[in-house]
C-alpha cells in the first residue's frame, strides 16, 4: 500500500504531465497524428515536444494532436500557434528537429524557418 506522501506526488507528477495537454492559454503545439502522419513518425515527435516543454518546465505551452491536416507527404507535421493564434507549420520532423523548434522557437521566439512548410516547397 502506497503512503499518503506517495500519493500526493504522483498526484502533482500526474496534474502536472496533464496541464501540457489542457492548458488553454499561451502557445499551442499541435500534431497531426492521422495514419500518414503515425506511420511517419508523429508519435516520436510529440513525445519529444512533451519531454522537451517539461524539461524546460514551459507552463504557458500546450501539446495536443489533430487528424490529417492534408499533406501527407511532409509528415509528420506539427503547427505552433501563438497567443494571438498565428501559425508555423513545420513539416518533416524528427524528434530532433522537436526539441531545436522547442528551444528556438518556443523558448527563445525565433521561427526555424528552414523547417517550415514553406521552406520544403521552395515558396
Amino acid at each position: 500500500m502506497k503512503s499518503i506522501a506517495e500519493l500526493d506526488e504522483i498526484r502533482k507528477i500526474t496534474l502536472n504531465q496533464l496541464s501540457v495537454r489542457s492548458n488553454e492559454k499561451g502557445i499551442k503545439v499541435v500534431v497531426a497524428m492521422a495514419t500518414c502522419g503515425i506511420a511517419a513518425g508523429a508519435r516520436p515527435v510529440m513525445n519529444k515536444f512533451i519531454e522537451e516543454i517539461n524539461k524546460r518546465n514551459l507552463e504557458n505551452v500546450t501539446v495536443s494532436i489533430t487528424g490529417c491536416i492534408g499533406v501527407c507527404k511532409m509528415e509528420p507535421v506539427v503547427e505552433i500557434l501563438d497567443k494571438d493564434d498565428k501559425k508555423v507549420t513545420y513539416v518533416n520532423m524528427t524528434p530532433e528537429k522537436a526539441e531545436r523548434v522547442v528551444l528556438e522557437h518556443i523558448v527563445n521566439g525565433n521561427v526555424c524557418t528552414d523547417l517550415t512548410i514553406g521552406a520544403q516547397e521552395g515558396v
